[in-house]
């Protein structure tokens, strides 16, 4: 079915589907002191339990704070309570800040970037253990690199716009195939997120074990950069899994995706199978596969299912189908206080809707392959004057694909007007074409020019941006109310994680050996 013929269907049904649609953030951020340096201190304890509560969390590192949002109907009420969720926090870290940035501040030896601790219990300990699998493979460096993750999912009653296909079995598998569908769209057009969206074209020379390759330029003593890079988080300078070429992940069907993603944590690995599982008695990783979980695998996107305590996400996904999809590419922008605006959410959004109306032909080897070099081109080249990438077995201008894309997003940001009314999705369009236009107006842009016109290191930048957040969130302080609801929960989950502790009645081994059997 075409594109445009799925719009006239959703503008028949838009109300029972636009205001229903449910997003919900995650913000990676890392906690420094006032000097720059990665935190040293733990978890603060007035945040609660990082292995149990609902809404703040670590993520590798214990200095690594993650906050996560309920879902919400809005834009609003999403970024209205991760708002809330960075004022809360700053009202317990004292003199620390909030790095701005997607990649990290000073960094001394690896040693310095504390593992995240989850306490005594099993779970606990397997999440603890399972990132210290990631430093064996990957280092500690790139563990600490921060973005933001944007979960999206529609209605059931989107599914009922499209016609049914062959090979869906039921409505679970129609609406888990319909995702991947978007998913595969998402990656063909990811890499205009890059260009519009991407914050991350320099970084401390301390983030860099080597001196970077020619494609990158040193600024100072202090600052390497990329003169047209969009975001090198998204790049082979960032998060990198160095097996991923090893791996292939079948996105052209929910089975083949559960199929695939399940071999690859139960395929040994002969270079992990060196380092072993344990080293005197203790775990220097869960297993020695290509992946220890599912989480390990590293993509833009994914398709995601709420989880039973303890369960795997494959058998989620198996049992009950995908429920949404996760982005996963998006920098922290500096500029923001709590790193995107609302206009970036609700275009987020039309591109995700987007990516679900079009038509979507499954994967080949060789469409893979150009969708690889094109992201590779975008994020280290893609404010370069006449770039060009490949669409349709031809090379066209970035630029000129760019525009032709926003073009094609302007009818769903009118169904979206017309349902929630006023004109804040097509603004939020306009905004995104005056990039394209001036590629110093995206947040990369702004970066190296304020980089440039002050003549000073990115460090120097960056800790101005993050007092200057820091100034911004505390001015406002939550209200007592808010607090006192915080605080409330906070002691809740340090409970729930002492009541998870002393019900454990399995040795580590042994609740090891129940999870990966599932």
């Amino acid at each position: 079915m075409k594109y445009h013929k799925r719009i006239d269907r959703l503008n028949r049904t838009s109300g029972q589907i636009i205001h229903k649609i449910k997003r919900g953030i995650e913000k990676e951020s890392l906690r420094i002191d006032s000097t720059g340096r990665l935190s040293q201190c733990s978890h603060p304890s007035k945040l609660g339990s990082a292995l149990t509560h609902p809404f703040i969390t670590t993520d590798y590192s214990e200095a690594l704070l993650e906050l996560v949002t309920p879902t919400f109907h809005s834009c609003e009420e999403a970024l209205g309570h991760l708002d809330e969720l960075h004022r809360i926090v700053y009202c317990h870290i004292d003199d620390e800040l909030l790095w701005v940035n997607s990649l990290p501040c000073l960094l001394g030896d690896e040693s310095q970037i504390p593992i995240a601790e989850y306490g005594n219990s099993n779970i606990g300990r397997m999440k603890h253990i399972y990132r210290r699998g990631l430093a064996l493979r990957y280092s500690r460096k790139m563990q600490i690199i921060a973005g933001i993750h944007y979960n999206f999912s529609v209605p059931n009653a989107f599914w009922k716009i499209f016609d049914y296909r062959e090979n869906d079995r039921d409505f679970k598998d129609r609406v888990s195939n319909g995702y991947l569908a978007g998913i595969r769209n998402f990656h063909r057009y990811s890499w205009l997120l890059f260009y519009l969206f991407g914050a991350s074209p320099a970084a401390c020379g301390s983030f860099f074990d080597n001196a970077p390759a020619a494609d990158l330029q040193k600024m100072d003593s202090h600052t390497y950069y990329g003169p047209h890079a969009t975001t090198l988080r998204m790049s082979n300078y960032g998060y990198r899994n160095p097996v991923q070429s090893e791996i292939f992940i079948d996105q052209n069907t929910i089975e083949g995706y559960i199929k695939t993603l399940e071999n690859t944590v139960s395929t040994p690995y002969g270079p992990y199978e060196k380092f072993g599982v344990k080293k005197n008695g203790k775990f220097l990783q869960l297993n020695t596969n290509l992946l220890q979980i599912e989480n390990e695998y590293y993509s833009v996107i994914r398709p995601k299912r709420r989880i039973y305590p303890l369960e795997k996400p494959t058998v989620a996904l198996q049992n009950r189908g995908v429920e949404y999809i996760e982005v996963r590419c998006l920098d922290l922008d500096p500029f923001e206080p709590i790193g995107l605006s609302l206009a970036q959410a609700r275009f987020i959004d039309l591109f995700l809707m987007y990516c679900l109306l079009c038509p979507s032909s499954l994967f080949t080897d060789d469409e893979i392959d150009i969708i690889t070099k094109n992201k590779n081109i975008t994020v280290l080249q893609g404010r370069r004057p006449n770039i060009k990438l490949q669409k349709n077995g031809e090379f066209v201008l970035l630029r000129t694909w760019a525009m032709e894309l926003l073009h094609e997003l302007e009818p769903v940001a009118q169904v979206f007007d017309d349902v929630l009314g006023g004109d804040k999705y097509q603004k939020s369009i306009f905004e995104q074409t005056s990039k394209v236009i001036n590629s110093e107006l995206t947040p990369s842009g702004k970066i190296l020019t304020k980089l440039q016109d002050n003549s000073e290191p990115f460090f120097t930048l960056a800790m101005k941006l993050a007092q200057q957040t820091k100034k911004r969130l505390t001015e406002d302080p939550p209200t007592l109310r808010d607090i006192r609801y915080y605080d409330n929960l906070a002691k809740e989950s340090l409970t729930d994680q002492k009541n998870i502790e002393m019900q454990d009645d399995l040795s580590l081994d042994e609740f090891l050996k129940r999870y990966f059997s599932q």
